[in-house]
């Protein structure tokens, strides 16, 4: 069996064939999806779907790219959506440096970024980091904003040596399509070397399809190709990947 522990299936790309999609994952031995807002409109909608489907559980969180919508008032909105025992994390949150060039709206990001680790604290939850092309600021909150805490870097593009700081932290990397493309430089050494319970695995439906599914709308049951290859480079079975990513999944976020 095999937990989704990244995906977006509030987004519209899923309004029409949402349940079979759920189905086609049960299909596939995906026992558990866990899906992350980015807004706090996204962020209620999917925590109200983890009330309707037994399998799906709920983060909530401001994405950087979303700083804007952030005030006074949204981490009250935040901690009160996360008082639904479905809602198990606070992502997804982090610094997003790709698209963001201007210092002033970096340091906003960052601000907003330490806020929810700082909401995570008070309500004893994990958190889901999002680092697009912020390695070094990314670590530097981390290790300075981020104390007893825990969490993972979803979606990980980052080098071996910022890895191996981010275990020392005893912070999961999430693993997803991008280790299937042929481009993908520093993943699989980063993969290889990665603690066996320091690793998840994770779709981020719609976006990030993995080969064979490259181009098209992303899904859960598609985390079963993520853990195919993360078995050939780490030269497991798949049924020692399946096995301890879902027991990293239940013991990062307690699902039972």
């Amino acid at each position: 069996m095999f937990i989704d522990t990244h995906c977006h299936l509030e987004d519209e790309n899923f309004s029409v064939d949402r349940a079979e999609v759920l189905k086609r994952a049960k299909l596939a031995g995906v026992e558990a999806i866990i899906n992350f807002g980015s807004t706090l409109q996204s962020s209620i909608a999917v925590a109200e779907l983890a009330k309707n489907f037994s399998e799906l559980y709920a983060g909530v969180g401001i994405h950087p790219e979303e700083i804007d919508a952030f005030d006074e008032k949204t981490c009250a909105k935040l901690a009160e959506l996360a008082t639904d025992k479905k809602v198990i994390a606070i992502g997804e949150i982090g610094l997003d440096y790709h698209w963001e060039k201007d210092s002033q709206r970096r340091m906003i990001q960052q601000k907003v970024f330490i806020e929810q680790l700082d909401l995570a604290r008070q309500l004893n939850l994990p958190v889901c980091v999002h680092d697009r092309d912020a390695h070094g600021d990314t670590l530097k909150i981390l290790q300075t904003e981020a104390k007893n805490l825990r969490g993972v870097l979803h979606c990980y593009s980052g080098s071996l040596e910022t890895a191996r700081e981010v275990w020392k932290l005893g912070w999961f990397i999430g693993v997803d399509g991008p280790l299937t493309f042929k481009n993908s430089a520093k993943l699989p050494e980063v993969v290889k070397a990665a603690p066996r319970d320091m690793i998840l695995i994770e779709t981020d439906a719609p976006y990030l399809a993995p080969v064979p599914f490259r181009g098209k709308r992303n899904e859960p049951a598609y985390v079963v190709e993520v853990a195919k290859k993360l078995a050939e480079v780490r030269v497991e079975t798949l049924e020692e990947i399946a096995a301890y990513t879902t027991a990293n999944a239940k013991n990062l976020y307690k699902i039972s």
